[in-house]
């Protein structure tokens, strides 16, 4: 039967003052935390670093810029316009004035970005055997040089799949393709050959705090992996940009928490605490992440990793950016934050490097029945027993 629309309308109405409580309480800290980081804005970067100092362990974030608090309306946000647009004479009024900007920012400036693909092992074949593929783009801005697409694919074996408690198969194919993006961006960093006009987007948090719900294994198959990206943008100085498009984290909030002893709260992360302040192109400062936990495995990484928050879109909340601490030490932050705004212009509202990576490494449901084709025929030439489930077999016969 269909859900029944009138009981779940009279089960809201009569619970309706629990929502409302919620609401309410969620408003009332809402606003009592955007007063502190209001407050905390306002203070120069000794004193906030001093408002800091007491506490010994992790508070979330620590403040590495100064924004300097010239009125009341920039609260701790830097305006793109004109703080960091460089020499626009106003405000862009059409797309082909932001293209403009565009052509200007990112001529002949490299763009790389990988992503990937699998098919999981599964109930319809009877080999536990997984297709894992990571598809990249290189895009030289650049009238005389081609951009490069391209893929690699590999396979896991019964042998990588076989039974371990500790690690679901699930995540043991998702921790080989973490590490074969990782791998990509290793490689193509450390074969740059101009990286002050280079910048590497990887797609997600260079922090890995999902990995703290794995077992140990696992954590530290990420965090190694995380390790050597981080070491090479180190070693040869090519821009490294983590890209959050959606974000949750609370390290703002912890930081305000525990500067102004707030209500610890994971109701409110840092991009909803910054939207209604910020305009499109606008950032906070940068800070450094000290958020503690999977961070103690980073080693001399631990305090490595800076972040800002950015208005990619004019009504969505900010996206996070992650970033090597070098980047920042080297003063030319505005330039790479640029190249990034450039990209979200170019793609839209989403950085067109790490959307069209996506796009090149995607396995659609074509490709998985042609990889069972090529699977069958192998299988059989080798006299490997294979076999696939009635409505698999029924579905590759359709097509």
């Amino acid at each position: 039967m269909p859900v029944s629309t009138s009981q779940i309308k009279a089960l809201l109405d009569q619970k309706r003052a629990a929502f409302s409580a919620f609401s309410r309480a969620k408003f009332e800290l809402l606003h009592a935390y955007h007063r502190a980081w209001a407050e905390f804005a306002a203070l120069t970067h000794s004193q906030q670093l001093a408002q800091l100092d007491h506490h010994s362990g992790p508070v979330g974030a620590r403040p590495l810029e100064a924004i300097a608090a010239d009125t009341e309306a920039n609260k701790g946000i830097l305006p793109f316009f004109f703080a960091e647009s460089g020499p626009v004479g106003d405000r862009w009024t059409n797309r082909e004035q932001s293209a403009q900007w565009v052509q200007t920012v990112l001529e002949d400036i490299t763009t790389f970005a990988v992503d990937g693909s699998q098919i999981a092992p599964g109930k319809d074949i009877s080999i536990p055997i997984a297709l894992l593929q990571i598809g990249w783009f290189e895009n030289p801005h650049s009238a005389t040089r081609p951009y490069q697409k391209d893929v690699r694919v590999d396979l896991m074996t019964p042998a990588d799949l076989g039974p371990n408690p500790a690690q679901p198969v699930e995540r043991r194919v998702n921790i080989r393709r973490f590490q074969m993006e990782v791998a990509r961006l290793v490689e193509y960093i450390n074969a740059c050959q101009e990286p002050e006009r280079t910048l590497v987007f990887f797609d997600g948090a260079l922090v890995v705090t999902f990995a703290e719900a794995f077992d140990q294994e696992s954590q530290t198959a990420y965090v190694q992996s995380m390790l050597s990206l981080l070491e090479a943008s180190d070693r040869k100085r090519v821009p490294l940009v983590g890209y959050v498009d959606t974000s949750y984290a609370h390290d703002l909030t912890g930081m305000l928490h525990h500067a102004y002893g707030l209500e610890a709260t994971e109701g409110i992360h840092d991009a909803q605490l910054l939207a209604r302040l910020m305009d499109w192109g606008d950032r906070t400062a940068v800070f450094q992440c000290d958020r503690g936990g999977i961070l103690d495995q980073y080693d001399r990484y631990g305090d490595q990793i800076a972040f800002t928050y950015l208005k990619t879109t004019r009504d969505g909340y900010p996206v996070r950016l992650e970033m090597p601490r070098w980047m920042w030490e080297s003063g030319q932050i505005t330039q790479y934050l640029n190249w990034v705004r450039g990209e979200v212009i170019i793609g839209g509202g989403y950085p067109y490097s790490i959307e069209t990576a996506d796009q090149t490494a995607v396995l659609q449901g074509q490709d998985k029945h042609l990889f069972l084709r090529v699977l069958q025929d192998w299988a059989e030439r080798e006299e490997i027993n294979l076999r696939l489930s009635r409505k698999m077999v029924s579905k590759q016969r359709r097509r």
